[in-house]
C-alpha cells in the first residue's frame, strides 16, 4: 500500500525555499495571495520538510496562515523534526494562530515522535499562559511524555514559567510525574523559584523524591539559599489534615476536579480552598 496515496502529491516535491515560503515567512499576505492566484503550490516543502503554514505559524503571521488554509495547506503536515504547525505557533505563543489551527481541525495531541514535542509542550516552555489555557481547553494531554523533556509541567517548571504550572496543576496534571526519577520539584529546585515550589508542594509534591542521582530536590539547591530553607522547612513540617485532605479529593476527582467541586453545595470559602483559588 502506497503510504502517500491520500497525500497532495505536491507535499513530496522537495525543494529549495520557494517564494511562497518567503512570503509566509515575512507576513506578505498580499504577496502569498498573488502566488497562490497563479497556481503556486501551498503544500510544497523545503529540504528541512518545512511547509509555507510551518513558517507562516513559526512567525505568527496569522493572516498568511489564513490565506495558506484556505488553499488548501495540510494543517497537521510534519516536519523533519516531526512538528506540526501548531507546534510552531505555540512555541512563538501565537494564540490567534493556535486558534485558527485548532479551528481548522489541527491536531491538539499529535503523535510524538523522537525528535519533537506536543503542542501544550512547546506553549509551556514559551510561556504562553492564553496557549496553554486554550490547548487544555481542547483536551491537549496534559501527561504527554517527549523523550527529552518529560511532561508539560516538567517543562514549565525547568523554564521558570509559575502560571503555566499552576495551570496545568488545576487542571489535573500529575504534580509527581517522573522522568528519569525527575519530578517538577526539581526542576523548581533547580530554578531556584520558591513561589514555584510552594505551588508544587501545595499541590503534593513529594519533597522526598530521588532522581536518577538519588538526588532529592534540597540537593539540588545552593545550601544556605532561600529555596533550600524553603524545603528543609517542608522536610521539618509535616502536611496538615486539611491539607492531607485537599489533596486526597484533588487526586479522586483528577482532571474533573474543578468541574465538580465548584457544583457541591458546600460554601463558597471551602471551594475557594479546594479549587486553589
Amino acid at each position: 500500500m502506497d503510504p502517500f496515496r491520500n497525500m497532495d502529491p505536491n507535499i513530496r516535491c522537495w525543494a529549495v525555499r520557494t517564494a511562497v515560503h518567503e512570503a509566509a515567512a515575512i507576513g506578505q499576505a498580499s504577496r502569498l495571495q498573488q502566488l497562490i492566484d497563479r497556481g503556486a503550490s501551498v503544500n510544497i516543502v523545503a529540504e528541512d520538510s518545512i511547509t509555507p503554514l510551518h513558517e507562516a505559524c513559526a512567525r505568527g503571521h496569522t493572516q498568511c496562515a489564513r490565506l495558506l488554509l484556505d488553499a488548501g495547506a495540510q494543517v497537521d503536515a510534519r516536519n523533519m523534526d516531526g512538528s506540526t504547525p501548531l507546534c510552531e505557533a505555540c512555541s512563538v505563543g501565537s494564540l490567534e494562530c493556535v486558534t485558527l489551527l485548532l479551528e481548522r481541525g489541527a491536531k491538539a495531541n499529535p503523535a510524538l515522535t523522537s525528535r519533537t514535542a506536543s503542542p501544550l509542550h512547546e506553549a509551556c516552555m514559551a510561556g504562553s499562559l492564553d496557549c496553554v489555557k486554550l490547548l487544555i481547553a481542547e483536551g491537549a494531554s496534559l501527561e504527554a511524555n517527549d523523550l527529552y523533556h518529560g511532561t508539560p509541567l516538567h517543562v514549565a517548571c525547568a523554564n521558570n514559567h509559575l502560571h503555566c504550572a499552576k495551570e496545568l496543576l488545576n487542571a489535573g496534571a500529575r504534580v509527581n510525574a517522573a522522568r528519569l526519577h525527575q519530578t517538577a520539584l526539581h526542576h523548581a529546585a533547580k530554578s531556584a523559584n520558591v513561589e514555584l515550589i510552594e505551588t508544587l508542594v501545595e499541590f503534593g509534591a513529594n519533597i522526598y523524591a530521588r532522581d536518577r542521582h538519588n538526588k532529592k530536590p534540597v540537593d539540588h539547591a545552593s545550601p544556605g539559599s532561600p529555596v533550600a530553607t524553603c524545603l528543609r522547612s517542608y522536610e521539618a513540617m509535616p502536611m496538615s489534615l486539611q491539607q492531607l485532605s485537599r489533596l486526597a479529593l484533588r487526586q479522586k476527582l483528577g482532571t474533573s476536579a474543578l468541574k465538580v467541586v465548584a457544583q457541591l453545595q458546600i460554601p463558597k470559602l471551602i471551594i475557594s480552598y479546594l479549587c486553589y483559588q
